[in-house]
């Protein structure tokens, strides 16, 4: 099972091309099943999704009307890992995965982005913005069907510069599943919330 550090992992689910271009790539339709899955049942016939084309080159599978985009997940990665987020945050992850084709590292990425986001090239989201993150095993996956058992889900809001004062939050969890705020007073601040797996 794949599980990436969160917006790592929505920019490595979205790097704009499979490494690997011997992979089986699901037709498009059961990949936009799948992205679909992490989003909110009402949500999911309007939302965009990307996915990846034969080639393994990312582009857009379904045209969205709503507030959400939804990413397929990266045939080249271990497990299932499908995620939907505001659009709001669509500069900030376009950003992302534009700088993860030029070869940047995680830690790159993250400088840059903060660099523009404090000079005001990068747009930040004004308001708290959501992110629904799924994931899986592959033994609990039919890419037939884009059906996944038992598929285990993270949510995130994203509040750029949102501390433990404004927020009244802990910088850390005290129970399994308590809201943290991750990264308080920088421009990735986030509150995670991880469900206790029953």
């Amino acid at each position: 099972m794949k599980y990436y550090f969160l917006f790592g992992f929505i920019i490595a689910a979205a790097t704009g091309m499979a490494q690997d271009t011997n992979i089986e790539i699901p037709p498009p339709e059961i990949q936009i099943k799948t992205a679909l899955l992490a989003a909110p049942a009402d949500k999911r016939s309007e939302a965009m999704v990307y996915g990846y084309n034969s080639k393994g080159q990312m582009q857009v599978l379904q045209e969205g009307t709503n507030n959400l985009v939804c990413i397929a997940d990266d045939p080249n990665r271990e497990g299932v890992n499908v995620s939907c987020y505001n659009k709001k945050l669509e500069p900030f992850m376009a950003r992302g995965r534009a700088l993860t084709a030029e070869g940047k590292s995680e830690m790159e990425k993250r400088e840059i982005r903060k660099q523009e986001a404090e000079s005001g090239i990068l747009q930040l989201t004004d308001t708290p913005s959501m992110v629904y993150i799924l994931s899986g095993s592959e033994e609990n996956y039919d890419q037939t069907t884009g059906d996944l058992i038992d598929g285990k889900f993270r949510y995130v809001i994203y509040m750029p510069y949102a501390t433990t004062e404004s927020t009244g939050l802990p910088s850390k969890p005290e129970v399994p599943g308590m809201p943290w705020l991750m990264d308080p007073g920088t421009h990735r601040a986030h509150i995670m919330i991880t469900p206790e797996n029953k």
